[in-house]
């Protein structure tokens, strides 16, 4: 398939896909991606599902847990269905635990995965904010690239953005970027942008920039760049809309402990707000 020719070169030539679903709605554009991807790099897909470990609905007994693995089977035939139609063999995964995102890290280590696909559940306010959900938890401590997919997108790599601070991070998702609008295509519209909070760090943005554009120049790629101020990850989400970019591609500063409960990182929020898809990619 043509299409296939963009999706192998929007991340590379993928030998291992992590699908985590929860088996909700929110899964939808997630497992289309995953299977997507899958078939375009002829890559056997991993379908994961993590039961989340509840002490107080296991008192319930047995018709709760027949309940929950009675959906879950219907789920799995659903998306084996899927990918049988395109082509693609699937590996099922089932796994309990109290917290979800380490049975995702764990397989995902296990599994030497390039990239981990998974959806978002709708915005739920200042708890996810402070608290993080399973998947900010997943973006946080993975050892390879997250792609996470609202559930009503398609990620056509025509239009794709780059969040940049200049971190180490940062530089990974620079690298991912400009790979993917030097060997895609269909990427017509490559756009970095840089967030200062106040003027006094329009200087270091301003640098940030002009290395985007320095790289993307050695490659051959003409890079769009807008210098913003603000909060960042409004900023950037504001851009993403203002600009139809179908995909984010980011870093994660991975912040844990009193950090990450008190301020969550600007990729999270990105994540969470983000109307397109938010690749993020891990050093």
């Amino acid at each position: 398939m043509e299409s296939d020719k963009y999706r192998m070169h929007l991340m590379g030539d993928l030998k291992s896909i992590i699908l985590a679903t929860d088996g909700s709605d929110y899964s939808k554009g997630a497992i289309a991606e995953a299977i997507s991807f899958a078939r375009a790099c002829q890559t056997r897909l991993t379908v994961l599902r993590v039961f989340e470990f509840n002490p107080e609905l296991e008192t319930e007994g047995m018709k709760y847990v027949e309940k929950m693995e009675e959906e879950a089977g219907r789920h799995f035939e659903a998306v084996r269905d899927l990918a049988a139609e395109e082509n693609v063999e699937c590996d099922i995964v089932v796994r309990r635990s109290v917290q979800p995102y380490e049975s995702i890290i764990d397989e995902a280590k296990k599994r030497k995965a390039d990239v981990i696909i998974m959806g978002r559940r709708g915005r739920t306010g200042l708890k996810l904010m402070i608290m993080g959900s399973q998947t900010a938890k997943t973006i946080a401590y993975s050892p390879c690239k997250v792609l996470v997919v609202p559930k009503d997108t398609e990620i056509k790599g025509e239009n794709i953005m780059l969040a940049t601070d200049g971190s180490k991070y940062s530089i990974a998702a620079e690298s991912e970027a400009i790979n993917m609008a030097a060997s895609c295509p269909f990427v017509k519209h490559f756009l970095a942008v840089a967030v200062a909070k106040n003027k006094e760090g329009l200087h270091d943005v301003e640098k940030n920039l002009d290395r985007v554009k320095e790289n993307a120049a050695k490659r051959g790629i003409a890079v769009e760049t807008l210098i913003l101020t603000g909060e960042p990850y409004k900023a950037i989400v504001n851009a993403s809309m203002e600009s139809g970019a179908d995909l984010v591609i980011m870093g994660s500063h991975g912040r844990t402990g009193l950090d990450r409960l008190l301020m969550g990182s600007v990729a999270e929020r990105v994540v969470s707000l983000a109307q397109c898809s938010v690749l993020i990619s891990k050093v």
